[in-house]
């Protein structure tokens, strides 16, 4: 009986809890974000707990591939910085356990999660994404609860306002109406004022019953009048003592029909888009096909495209062969033979035929790109059907092996991390969906694009993890930097007590010695062409290296003297010769070789 290691074990026992929390934390998250996206659709509508309940569950599923690769990045980080923290990773790589083998129980379980985030994303998907959708559109188009408020119109009746000046809130009696009933139109506006009444709902709450006591209704006729002119339209007044109206006001919620969402691209598995793509595709090449005919067979200065020969086989059409003109065409002559019509006729008339050709077939790309916008929707979804997968491997690879370097467990600097690379995660994604969306790029490139930024970096966390390189040693960085611009100040002081002290005849040798070599690297420098001297800058040359140790000397002997003037120029030299250092390094030497010469000449035994 196979029995899995201990190791293999104990990483699943230690990520698995830390996954699953996160998990939800990250899917509550994102549904909160949900809620403040649509909570004006759902406040003051009366909805049912059980509805409002069965959206939230439908809006949890469709939120999983947000949440599930952020899930996996944080867990990661949490868990094995946890791992780094307490130096178990350390002793796992004592013991002779290499960060991958340690990984490869977790590696499993992700390229798990990824499948069945791949299964989830074309089977359980699609059903929880039309059953949101149509619940979310008919809670919308739910009328919301009549809660009218004091000393304010209240206009959440189709045509009607209604102004309550007090409001009895035990008996519900409210006081000192005006409505506005203008569902008749502006011209038609029915004003009714009352002195109190009541609001209530009918049985099967379709209409609204207003009971209004003590009140008077001004209603303007100009319908009876139409096609009058006049100022003085007429209008009836009617004082009543209890009056009781009905409007229609729909209060139930009715649940739209699941089969239109159904044939939206957001419905559909990866077969039923295939097939889509296939069938838009084709009705878009045969349509341009179609198009492009009609253009190719237009007529023009009443040449016909295709010429119709008679033979002993029969009629034959064939295609016109191109026709050349025997002298240019004089385009006066053209206004002079239409007799009754002047020029400005003619040219208005070709004008309006232009534009009436333009216009038709602009309508035609309008509709052939409605198809174009189709095809791009359908086939972002289904890339999105892989992509989820993908990001959940990426980010494992990201996360664990940051974990492991960075050594920090908790909620803290991990949270930290993983919020900044899933928010330029989700920048990245979102910029490649709606250029791919648009048409400006490929949905390939589009929809791959977060997914192709965030893998090197994947595998170059993976590899410095791996061979425990220092990502965030700052010395190391700037090392690197030094030695790319080869720019370092010196730190040499005069020296009060030597044991080797510096002679004029020394100093001038390693001087003659340095410049030597110097001009040879110049002039070596100057025969490379620009890949060569960026390669020679980074890693070196035999010459380069040569006059190195031979500034090092200089440097070396000449740091002995006790003169300040020596020192000074001497912190002048840089760390690493570079082309931008030679008139540099020439001035330094001529500088310091006048000065021991002139020491040189002031010696008795040189005279």
């Amino acid at each position: 009986m196979y029995r899995p290691k201990r190791l293999y074990t104990f990483m699943l026992q230690t990520f698995l809890p830390v996954f699953v929390m996160t998990f939800f934390i990250c899917l509550f998250i994102v549904l909160m974000q949900f809620l403040w996206r649509y909570i004006d659709d759902l406040v003051g509508k009366g909805l049912e707990i059980t509805a409002i309940g069965e959206l939230f569950f439908y809006a949890a599923l469709t939120m999983v591939p947000m949440a599930l690769p952020l899930a996996i990045l944080l867990a990661s980080l949490m868990t094995f910085g946890n791992l780094g923290e307490k130096f178990e990773l350390t002793a796992m790589k004592a013991s002779g356990v290499s960060l991958l083998k340690a990984m490869r129980p977790l590696i499993i379980f992700i390229l798990l999660i990824a499948g069945g985030a791949f299964f989830f994303q074309n089977n359980i998907l699609p059903v929880a994404q039309v059953k949101m959708y149509t619940l979310l559109y008919s809670m919308k188009q739910k009328s919301p609860e009549m809660e009218i408020p004091e000393k304010a119109f209240y206009d959440q009746i189709p045509g009607i306002n209604i102004y309550v000046e007090e409001k009895d809130k035990e008996t519900g009696v409210l006081r000192e109406l005006m409505i506005y009933d203008m569902s008749g139109g502006t011209d038609n506006t029915r004003i009714i004022v009352a002195d109190s009444g009541k609001i209530s709902l009918t049985p099967d709450k379709t209409k609204l019953l207003l009971n209004i006591y003590q009140g008077e209704q001004f209603e303007n006729l100009r319908s009876t009048t139409a096609g009058v002119q006049s100022n003085n339209l007429p209008y009836r007044r009617e004082t009543f003592a209890q009056k009781d109206i009905l409007i229609a006001f729909d209060a139930n919620f009715n649940r739209m029909d699941e089969s239109a969402m159904r044939k939206q691209y957001v419905g559909k598995n990866i077969t039923e888009l295939h097939a889509t793509i296939d069938s838009l595709q084709a009705r878009v090449d045969s349509t341009g096909l179609v198009y492009a005919s009609e253009l190719k067979e237009k007529p023009y200065f009443n040449l016909q495209y295709y010429r119709t020969l008679n033979t002993p086989d029969g009629t034959v059409r064939t295609t016109q062969s191109e026709v050349a003109l025997d002298k240019p065409l004089d385009t006066d002559s053209l206004f002079h033979d239409n007799s009754g019509l002047d020029e400005a006729t003619i040219i208005n008339q070709a004008l309006y035929k232009a534009r009436n050709v333009k216009m038709d077939y602009e309508y035609k790309s309008k509709l052939m790109e409605e198809d174009r916008k189709q095809i791009r929707r359908h086939g972002i979804e289904l890339h999105k059907k892989f992509t989820l997968s993908f990001a959940c491997i990426i980010f494992f690879f990201i996360g664990a092996p940051l974990g492991a370097i960075i050594r920090k467990g908790g909620i803290g600097l991990p949270l930290v991390v993983s919020v900044i690379l899933f928010i330029i995660y989700y920048i990245i994604d979102n910029t490649g969906y709606k250029m791919a969306k648009d048409g400006r790029v490929s949905i390939i490139e589009g929809m791959w694009l977060s997914s192709a930024v965030l893998l090197p970096l994947g595998i170059f966390f993976t590899y410095k993890a791996v061979h425990d390189s220092g990502v965030f040693n700052i010395d190391a960085y700037k090392a690197f930097w030094v030695k790319l611009r080869g720019k370092h100040k010196r730190t040499l002081e005069p020296k009060e007590f030597t044991l080797d002290e510096v002679t004029p005849e020394g100093a001038l040798s390693v001087i003659n010695a340095f410049d030597s070599d110097l001009q040879a690297l110049r002039e070596s420098y100057r025969r490379m062409f620009f890949l060569h001297k960026l390669y020679a800058r980074l890693f070196g040359t035999k010459q380069s290296t040569e006059c190195m140790r031979s500034m090092n000397v200089l440097i070396d002997y000449l740091a002995n003297s006790r003169r300040h003037q020596v020192i000074a120029v001497l912190n002048r030299y840089p760390y690493k010769i570079t082309p931008r250092d030679f008139n540099l390094l020439a001035d330094n030497n001529e500088q310091l070789r006048q000065w021991f010469e002139n020491e040189a000449g002031k010696d008795p035994d040189n005279e």
